[in-house]
């Protein structure tokens, strides 16, 4: 077996092959994370967002794009992280969202969009397990791009299902 299939196999259940390709990137403070490119729609700077009351903390607000309402995910609230203030490199990434039964269009706000990048296999590692109290479900992987990490997020997990549901629900019945 040659180092190469030997790292693509270092964790079972997870095929690394299938979670390789391209990856939108962009940073969240000094992290970089990564989107699935297919799940990108488009990357749009910031212009108003039209806050919704009674709804989640991470929960920016809401944009008209084009005659369409999205709801716009506020990812630095949604981790846990500081607040700052918006800068010219905030932008909102239009992303589709699966649900059990269907999707959903959503922003999510991040602080800058970095670039494309094409991960194989073997940059890939699996995420950390840092105890049974901590999800890491919404991680797909770790990438390993020269000498940085790339997070590499599973969007149709970063919001739970009960989440997006309440998200949909305030964001049209308001």
């Amino acid at each position: 077996m040659s180092s190469e299939q030997a790292s693509i196999q270092k964790e079972p259940g997870i095929n690394f092959e299938a979670l390789a390709g391209k990856y939108l990137t962009f940073q969240l403070g000094p992290e970089v994370y990564g989107l699935e490119i297919l799940k990108v729609q488009e990357i749009i700077g910031l212009m108003h967002v039209t806050h919704v009351p009674r709804t989640p903390k991470f929960v920016r607000g809401v944009i008209n794009l084009r005659g369409k309402v999205l709801p716009v995910i506020d990812l630095r609230s949604k981790f846990g992280m500081e607040e700052i203030e918006d800068t010219s490199q905030t932008c909102i990434i239009v992303l589709q969202v699966a649900t059990d039964d269907n999707s959903v269009i959503m922003g999510v706000l991040v602080d800058s969009v970095s670039e494309v990048v094409d991960i194989n296999a073997s940059q890939l590692e699996p995420a950390p397990n840092f105890g049974g109290s901590i999800d890491t479900a919404f991680i797909l992987a770790i990438g390993k791009i020269a000498d940085k990490v790339v997070i590499l997020l599973d969007v149709d997990k970063v919001l739970t299902i009960n989440e997006i549901d309440h998200l949909v629900k305030s964001t049209f019945d308001s």
